[in-house]
């Protein structure tokens, strides 16, 4: 299994969070959202010029800011079906 950064991951690509590493606040409200260590996290959507990243953990959806996504872990578990 690959280390990944959720930000150059392409639609459709899945990873495994395998932690957080941010200041406590937003480590808070990240595992609020449900992102925690052994979630499935699947890329949906990457925004042009630096734009949020959109993103499925388990069932739920979410718009992530970029320099947030750099504070997840992840190794990566599938690649885009060609």
């Amino acid at each position: 299994m690959v280390k990944v950064e959720l930000a150059t991951m392409k639609p459709k690509e899945s990873a495994i969070i395998t932690g957080i590493s941010a200041e406590a606040s937003l480590e808070q409200r990240l595992l609020a959202l449900g992102f925690r260590a052994g979630r499935k996290i699947t890329m949906l959507r990457s925004s042009p010029f630096n734009g949020p990243l959109h993103v499925r953990v388990g069932t739920t959806e979410v718009m992530l800011r970029r320099r947030d996504a750099k504070s997840i872990q992840l190794i990566q578990i599938s690649e885009v079906p060609k």
